[in-house]
């Protein structure tokens, strides 16, 4: 089973105003949340490691991990708030973001909340802001280190700067996982952000110097590049009519880890020596998952029998 790690919240959209107010939609989500349940559309054996809050919101966002199919055993619950991303247009029409998570159950997952963890996995994967907040970043670490060369440990790093502003915490943690990632995957948006000028080539170099058996970059509408030890590949954007882009880099990063999966390189050793071939078509399948999900409103990830049977 793989192991997805960090926040699960509530994208809520300001949908109409009311006599007295406003109605707003919301939907369950989250970067790992979102790959967790893009696996296990994908038919892939999945868990979730986070903190969810046992309110009615939290019970929410239960409710849909376990109707996917995510296994919910790691999961801690806690008598704490869910965190709240809020979406709206202000005066002049412009989309507006506010974001509410200090003190929410997604941020206090704790270093004992990993005797959770089931010690037989065959991949963990962290990103997004759960690694840059306290207690859970240090859980998230903890896991990394008592799973590393055990299971494949897979790394987004999906920079959120409206929950931590600071980019040196966010470079800090990068250069943490370096030599503790297999697959690290990461889009050109976050890289400029991190290491503003260096080449992508540069980037990938050093990464695989630190230890990473394959680097991907995602370059959205300029599709993807792929580096192992093999040399560089490139794969094309997928032809699409684009409705929104929310959850394509999760969508990119569970259908990546399923293709290692369904062809025996999901561990260090077959991911470092996939040929140029095996490894574009990896990213080519990908880049399929992903496009689909542009043409659908949300976060709303393909299904396996959605993608071309894998060659």
């Amino acid at each position: 089973m793989m192991m997805v790690c960090g926040e699960a919240l509530l994208d809520v959209f300001a949908a109409a105003e009311t006599r007295t107010g406003m109605t707003l939609d919301a939907n369950v989500g989250g970067s790992p949340f979102n790959v967790a349940v893009g696996l296990a559309r994908l038919g892939q054996p999945v868990g979730f490691f986070s903190a969810i809050s046992t309110g009615f919101a939290g019970e929410r966002l239960m409710r849909a991990l376990v109707a996917e199919g995510v296994d919910t055993h790691a999961i801690a619950r806690l008598a704490a708030p869910t965190t709240l991303s809020l979406i709206g247009l202000d005066a002049l029409g412009v989309p507006s973001y506010a974001f509410y998570g200090e003190g929410c159950a997604d941020r206090l997952l704790q270093v004992a909340d990993m005797a959770r963890v089931p010690q037989a996995l065959s991949a963990v994967n962290i990103g997004s802001y759960a690694t840059v907040v306290e207690p859970t970043a240090s859980a998230l670490r903890a896991l990394v280190e008592r799973e590393r060369g055990r299971a494949l440990i897979a790394c987004d790093p999906n920079i959120r700067l409206n929950v931590e502003p600071d980019l040196q915490r966010w470079r800090d943690q990068l250069a943490w996982m370096q030599p503790r990632t297999d697959l690290l995957k990461i889009s050109e948006e976050d890289l400029d952000l991190l290491q503003p000028g260096v080449a992508l080539e540069t980037f990938a170099a050093h990464a695989l110097a630190q230890g990473a058996r394959a680097v991907v970059v995602t370059r959205g509408g300029l599709g993807a590049i792929g580096w192992t030890a093999q040399g560089r590949v490139t794969t094309p954007p997928v032809p699409v009519t684009v409705v929104d882009t929310v959850g394509a880099g999760d969508t990119f990063q569970a259908a990546l880890l399923t293709w290692l999966a369904e062809n025996n390189a999901l561990n260090a050793q077959a991911l470092g020596a996939l040929s140029n071939e095996a490894l574009g078509k990896a990213l080519a399948f990908a880049a399929q998952a992903a496009a689909i999900t542009c043409s659908r409103r949300g976060a709303d990830m393909p299904r396996r029998a959605e993608l071309c049977t894998r060659e």
